[in-house]
């Protein structure tokens, strides 16, 4: 679905059209029995707090990111988060903010591992004042997150430095959760980035 909302997004597009050719396509898949939410966001409408889609027209050198949400495929959930540039290079700002997204992210993914705890990972992650300049860790809830999956959308672990440095929890084998991560300039535009784990014996 993110490969084909590569060859469909385009400058003059509403937030609106690319979510229904991509609910369209997703609901053609053999074995797809819900969809429950495509998050497509552009511009102001990515950071700080997302929409998950609207009429908005998408412009050249806007920041778009989509979420593939709750997709339930043979009984189990899925969560996807990707970030594009739309009919243009990205900025070296753009191209910054993204890298510091996806180094959260892999600093995250690095420790995952039977016996790490979620602390462990929530540990990688700066803190909401420390990225954003929030006051409080709540502000910036689901900036730096995850997220177990299976029958459910949101099944444990959940992770977050808001509860996880003071209440670990143990990784074991065979887990599968999702981590991502989010940064960007307030009222301007933000990345989102999200990678689905499952933890193996000999790390993930």
């Amino acid at each position: 679905a993110h490969w084909e909302t590569m060859k469909f997004l385009r400058p003059g597009l509403t937030e609106n059209q690319v979510t229904a050719h991509i609910m369209e396509f997703l609901y053609n898949i053999p074995g797809m029995e819900d969809v429950e939410d495509v998050i497509v966001s552009s511009g102001p409408n990515t950071w700080p707090n997302w929409r998950n889609f609207s009429d908005r027209i998408i412009q050249p050198g806007d920041i778009v990111f989509m979420d593939l949400a709750a997709l339930t495929w043979n009984g189990y959930k899925s969560c996807y988060y990707r970030t594009y540039c739309v009919g243009k290079e990205p900025s070296e700002q753009q191209k910054e903010i993204y890298a510091t997204a996806l180094e959260w992210l892999y600093d995250a993914i690095k420790e995952v591992r039977p016996g790490a705890t979620t602390k462990d990972i929530a540990e990688q992650w700066p803190s909401a004042k420390e990225a954003w300049g929030y006051e409080e860790e709540d502000q910036a809830a689901a900036n730096l997150w995850g997220h177990g999956l299976g029958l459910a959308q949101y099944d444990p672990p959940v992770i977050s430095r808001i509860w996880s440095l003071d209440h670990p929890i143990e990784i074991q084998e065979g887990m599968t959760f999702a981590l991502e991560t989010q940064h960007g300039i307030p009222m301007e535009w933000g990345v989102r980035i999200e990678e689905m784990l499952i933890v193996h014996k000999d790390r993930t």
